[in-house]
C-alpha cells in the first residue's frame, strides 16, 4: 500500500526551500552544509532528507520555482490585447516585484547557477532564453525596424534585464524610488535605447 502524503507536506517543503534560499544567498551555496541548512530553519537533518535527497536538489528548487514565476508572470504580462509597450511595462512592474519579493531566490540564481549538474542548469536557462525571447518579441513589435539589424533586438533584450536584474545588489525597497518606479525607468531607457538603435 503506498504512503499517504502529510497534508502539510507541500508548506513544509516550501519552508526548507525557503530557507535555503536565504542561507545560500547570504552564505554562497558553496559556503553553506546540509546541517547549516536545519540549524537555521530549526529542521532535523532527516526530514530535509525526507524531501531531498542532496543539497543540489535543494539549490534546483531554489532557483526553479524562481524562473517558473517569472515566466508566469511573463505570461500573465503578454496576454490579452493590450499595445506591445503597456505589456513590456506591466511585465517590468511584475518582475520588480518577485525581484524584490523573492530577493534571496534572485541572488542565488544570478550567483550560484554553475552549481547544479549540466542537465538542471540547462533546465534554467531553457526558462531564461524564454524569457529573453518573450522580450525581444515585444521589443520587436513595438519598433519593427530592430528586424533590419543582425542582433539588435536579442542585444535590446539583454540590455532591458541588465537594467533590472542586478538591482538586488543596490535596490532598496524602502528608498526614495518604489520598485513600480524603478520597472517604469527600465522600460523608459529600453525603448528610448531601441528607438535609437533602429534609426
Amino acid at each position: 500500500m503506498a504512503r499517504t502524503q502529510a497534508a502539510d507536506y507541500d508548506e513544509r517543503k516550501e519552508a526548507i526551500v525557503d530557507t535555503a534560499a536565504a542561507l545560500f544567498a547570504l552564505e554562497g551555496y558553496s559556503g553553506a552544509s546540509v546541517a547549516d541548512l536545519a540549524k537555521r530553519g530549526k529542521f532535523s537533518k532527516s526530514l530535509i532528507y525526507h524531501y531531498y535527497q542532496s543539497k543540489d536538489d535543494i539549490l534546483f528548487d531554489v532557483m526553479i520555482s524562481h524562473v517558473r514565476a517569472l515566466e508566469d508572470a511573463a505570461k500573465e504580462a503578454t496576454a490579452g490585447a493590450e499595445p506591445p509597450a503597456r505589456k513590456l511595462r506591466e511585465l517590468a512592474h511584475r518582475f520588480m516585484a518577485l525581484y524584490v519579493g523573492a530577493a534571496d531566490r534572485h541572488k542565488v540564481l544570478l550567483n550560484d547557477l554553475d552549481h547544479l549538474p549540466k542537465a538542471r542548469r540547462n533546465e534554467i536557462v531553457a526558462v531564461q532564453r524564454r524569457l529573453i525571447e518573450t522580450v525581444q518579441k515585444l521589443l520587436v513589435e513595438i519598433e519593427p525596424a530592430l528586424k533590419r539589424k543582425s542582433g539588435a533586438s536579442f542585444a535590446a533584450a539583454m540590455l532591458f534585464f541588465g537594467a533590472i536584474n542586478w538591482t538586488n545588489t543596490w535596490f532598496n525597497p524602502k528608498g526614495p524610488v518604489s520598485a513600480g518606479a524603478l520597472a517604469e525607468m527600465a522600460v523608459d531607457w529600453t525603448l528610448g535605447g531601441v528607438r535609437k538603435a533602429a534609426e
